[in-house]
């Protein structure tokens, strides 16, 4: 017995239909459509989450954490290691200038509103030349070790000399 594709199905019980509430008696969800009787939580339009009956909730009761800089900076985060991985797989092409354009049409540079910031973790052996939003002390070091040059927007280039 051959299948074809217009015999395809799913296995009966794989798909259920939705539950539709409050369509009469004979649906065996109509009057209260499963919600009880009265109270807050039988009506529509309830916002009760996190509510424990006048105690103080716990997500008040504990402590907060954290900070949250609205000053900065969004980079998305790329190692030497990847992008030397791109350019022997011949998704980089070393002889034009890498950019986050150039690394987000590779797939490496996700998000990042602020441009590129590159790491040094990895291996870079490639002579690349990078006009990026950021770099570290040891990615700079890098890149020229291999050959190449790192261009940095003036006020990062001030930064990754103060880092």
């Amino acid at each position: 017995m051959t299948i074809k594709l217009n015999d395809l199905r799913d296995n009966n019980g794989a798909r259920k239909g939705r539950m539709r509430v409050g369509r009469g008696i004979g649906s065996g969800k109509g009057k209260t459509a499963g919600r009880g009787q009265k109270g807050q939580k039988s009506r529509s339009g309830v916002s009760i989450n996190g509510f424990e009956g006048g105690q103080m909730p716990l997500h008040m009761r504990i402590p907060k954490r954290g900070f949250n800089n609205i000053f900065g900076k969004d980079f998305a985060i790329v190692n030497l290691g990847m992008i030397q991985k791109l350019v022997d797989a011949k998704k980089l092409d070393a002889k034009k200038t890498v950019d986050h354009d150039a690394l987000k049409a590779a797939g490496v540079a996700r998000g990042g509103k602020d441009g590129v910031r590159l790491l040094a973790k990895g291996e870079l052996t490639a002579k690349l030349n990078f006009a990026v939003g950021g770099a570290s002390k040891g990615a700079i070091a890098a890149v020229e070790k291999a050959g190449g040059k790192v261009e940095l927007p003036a006020a990062s280039a001030e930064e990754a000399k103060g880092e």
